[in-house]
């Protein structure tokens, strides 16, 4: 059964108490942490300005897990100098800003840790690109290596549809990488969701959710994409990783205003009547296919 959850970038003003109190009342079972890196403050929610057992135990008394990190880490920068860059290769920012990500979530016992391929410039060869950012992706794959942590390429620039994804995870060959597809890359790109569900399989490890109408986050359901379908897909496909409701709120100015409770609240009702979920009980009990849950009444 996949994992309902929801993303910090939904909520940058919330501090981690506040995000994992909030999450066991909106009815989700799993988070994912947003993160900058050490010494960013974009985010009070960032996991790297708290000790790692701290926040791990401050979602594990909740029983919320944390399923994945968020980064800003992509593999994308050209090389320079042309040749001296390729020496330099081992100290270059993006391969330092990925092992330090692997490291924070071995702190967080968190199992994903979500980065980014993304573009390669019109003058620079499709192969040269691909060698490039696979060569450090593998790099930070290495560093993962025994850790217990795995590695996610989500959907997004150069590498927007399933089948750009598998090009360069196929380029990369590491068991250690798998694909986080998100809705929204995906349907600007032109690609049917449920399509790209069968094309990834079972490298599909995570999955993305949300939902617009004129341009504005909306309730989940409601709204110009596809939500309730590519849920369905991927139960229908067997998916058992985490479902992330993704409404970037912290990206759209004009959202920004509006409380986040309300639509997380309703991506959780949506979710959990997509899978067939039912409330029963006056603690609010959670029944979804044949489990129960013990959460507190919404």
């Amino acid at each position: 059964m996949l994992k309902p959850a929801f993303s910090t970038v939904a909520c940058p003003e919330w501090t981690l108490r506040t995000v994992a109190d909030r999450a066991v009342e909106l009815g989700f079972e799993a988070v994912e942490l947003r993160t900058f890196g050490d010494g960013s403050r974009q985010f009070a929610c960032d996991p790297a300005l708290s000790s790692d057992s701290k926040v791990r135990g401050m979602f594990m008394q909740r029983g919320i897990e944390i399923l994945s990190l968020g980064s800003s880490v992509r593999f994308d920068e050209p090389i320079f100098p042309p040749v001296l860059g390729h020496f330099l290769h081992a100290r270059e920012r993006s391969v330092r800003e990925g092992k330090r990500a692997v490291d924070l979530a071995v702190g967080l016992e968190c199992p994903l840790v979500r980065v980014f391929g993304f573009e390669y410039p019109a003058r620079e060869g499709r192969n040269a690109a691909l060698g490039r950012i696979a060569g450090r992706l593998s790099m930070v794959l290495d560093h993962a290596d025994k850790s217990g942590v795995r590695i996610v390429l989500e959907n997004g620039g150069s590498f927007s549809t399933s089948q750009q994804m598998l090009e360069l995870m196929d380029k990369v060959n590491h068991p250690l990488l798998g694909a986080c597809y998100g809705l929204g890359a995906g349907v600007v790109a032109g690609e049917d969701p449920a399509a790209a569900v069968r094309s990834l399989g079972a490298r599909l490890w995570a999955a993305r959710v949300t939902d617009i109408k004129d341009g504005r986050p909306c309730e989940l359901g409601m709204g110009e994409l596809p939500a309730e379908a590519w849920v369905r897909a991927l139960i229908a496909s067997g998916f058992d990783g985490p479902l992330v409701y993704a409404m970037d709120r912290a990206w759209t100015p004009d959202a920004a205003a509006t409380p986040p409770d309300g639509l997380l609240r309703a991506a959780s009702k949506a979710i959990y009547g997509w899978l067939g979920a039912t409330e029963t009980g006056g603690a609010g009990t959670r029944a979804i296919g044949g489990a129960a849950a013990a959460r507190p009444a919404r």
